[in-house]
């Protein structure tokens, strides 16, 4: 089926394409006509599965607007319940339709007075819609659609009874619309008290998460993972990538290995202040973070759009949990990859993820430092394309033209990307930071200051008198840059170069802490 099968208005259908989604997926084709003629409906739905389009566009095309909120929406987190406010928002952007979001840990005075303004749709975590209700800032008199979304984890949070308490304060004659991806007790009682005869609906798990995600395996020893993982990115260059890890430390551990080996890597896991989580997931939603490692209750309720790699550098511990992290590429019809790191000890349990999630994942020979090697020569190919086709080269035609009188084409072209990408050398076995008779250093200067490797080399070359062969990896970054040199020469670098003057500012140079946290 195709969206203009639904009948569905000019506004709507326009911004749907204006959202990317490019044809309904399994469980918008058997919810929104259902929905639409005003049945009640039990979803059992992954995450992943394009649900809250399922109920968000069907809500939007019943919509009255009326000075109380035409429908509510409870989410168990206020991560999920910004996200689906978004999305509706996205949806109804034609219509003119307000949503509004409702959750803890944000000032009740702004959303009293969104409220008395007036709003459409309400997304909200049952406990600060509670609070609204007790304070008679919110009225739940005029509600013609429920919508209890993410039902089993309200469940598992202990909001069973605000539901219920919620439910009895919308007209008995309303919609009502549940969706949980597991179906327990607690959960079917409140169906059967709330729902008038609900249309049970369920979508193929395979259909719904794994049909445009390719799914492999890398048999990989654990202390092998962070030169892998590596490899992996180096090779893939995914847009955005989520890596899962097991524990809090783990991630801590990863995100920071990434980062000083040179990527955007960001972390997310239950110890951040919500301020920091916003900040992380802010950057991670902008591309100024390509990775964002995370552990599986951090990462509950995500819905990035563009995320085309997921990374289970742990594999999940429950089998169920691979199905909610692959979902969280391939979203609304995207194709997406999903890498699973497992030891030789965890081979029966993949097989029973296989037999759980009703799939085949293949299994992967690790790229060579010849594959890294030529993925980064063709990354330099495509940046060297792109700026011959934007015209941001015809600056250096005169510069050009006197090289040309002494030197070859290909001489000049050779020298102008060792100049841009430094020294290309073959990938390491092993990491970087640990290359026998080397040591990294740490320089406050970075993409942010304008810097390119060039100019590092040259400081380094010049200030302490080495050649340009003694300069090994350099890794520059928004905000500082690692540099290696040979142990010998890195007393001497540090003398030399720290406190000197570069693009405009004085740098400070120093030695690298090791990624494992030693010195």
């Amino acid at each position: 089926m195709k969206f203009e099968d639904f009948s569905l208005s000019k506004e709507t259908m326009k911004a749907i394409s204006e959202v990317g989604f490019e044809e309904p997926t399994p469980i918008q084709v058997l919810t929104i006509p259902k929905v639409l003629s005003g049945q009640d409906i039990i979803g059992q739905a992954q995450t992943g599965t394009g649900k809250t389009a399922a109920f968000g566009i069907p809500i939007l095309e019943r919509c009255k607007k009326g000075r109380k909120p035409f429908a509510i929406i409870l989410e168990p987190t206020r991560e999920l319940a910004v996200q689906v406010a978004e999305e509706i928002s996205r949806l109804g952007k034609y219509k003119k339709v307000s949503v509004l979001p409702v959750y803890g840990g944000k000032s009740i005075e702004s959303q009293i007075k969104a409220l008395q303004r007036g709003v459409d749709i309400v997304v909200g975590t049952p406990g600060r819609i509670m609070d609204h209700m007790q304070r008679r800032t919110l009225s739940l008199s005029d509600i013609n659609i429920a919508v209890l979304d993410e039902a089993d984890e309200m469940l598992n949070m202990g909001f069973v009874d605000d539901m219920e308490t919620i439910l009895k304060e919308t007209p008995r004659e309303r919609q009502t619309l549940l969706f949980s991806a597991t179906m327990p007790l607690p959960i079917l009682n409140i169906a059967k008290r709330y729902m008038r005869e609900p249309e049970k609906i369920r979508a193929n798990t395979k259909d719904m998460v794994v049909s445009k995600i390719k799914q492999v395996f890398y048999e990989v020893r654990a202390e092998d993972k962070v030169n892998a993982l590596s490899r992996l990115l180096d090779v893939e260059d995914p847009q955005l990538a989520i890596v899962f890890c097991h524990t809090k430390r783990e991630v801590d551990e990863v995100s920071m290995k990434l980062h000083q080996i040179g990527y955007n890597a960001g972390a997310l896991h239950g110890d951040f202040t919500q301020a920091r989580r916003d900040e992380v997931m802010a950057k991670f939603k902008k591309g100024v973070l390509d990775i964002l490692v995370a552990t599986d209750v951090a990462a509950r309720g995500l819905d990035i759009q563009n995320v085309t790699h997921v990374v289970n550098y742990s594999i999940p511990q429950d089998p169920e949990n691979y199905i909610h992290r692959i979902g969280r590429t391939g979203r609304a019809g995207r194709s997406g990859m999903a890498i699973t790191f497992v030891t030789p000890r965890e081979y029966r349990h993949l097989k029973l993820i296989e037999k759980t999630a009703k799939t085949v994942i293949d299994r992967q020979k690790l790229p060579s430092a010849h594959d890294v090697l030529k993925a980064r020569q063709t990354g330099i190919v495509k940046d060297i394309s792109e700026i011959i086709n934007k015209q941001k080269h015809t600056e250096y035609m005169e510069a050009l033209k006197e090289l040309s009188e002494n030197f070859s084409f290909a001489d000049i072209a050779a020298a102008a990307l060792f100049s841009a990408y430094g020294e290309v050398k073959e990938a390491p076995q092993e990491d970087d930071s640990r290359k026998a008779g080397m040591v990294r250093l740490f320089m406050t200067v970075g993409r942010k200051d304008k810097i390119k490797v060039a100019d590092i080399v040259r400081s380094i070359a010049s200030e302490a008198n080495i050649p340009n062969s003694k300069i090994g990896n350099i890794s520059v970054l928004e905000k500082f840059t690692f540099v290696e040199v040979p142990e010998e020469l890195a007393d001497r670098v540090i003398r030399s170069v720290d406190d000197m003057m570069m693009m405009g500012r004085k740098v400070k140079v120093q030695k690298a802490r090791h990624p494992s946290g030693s010195k």
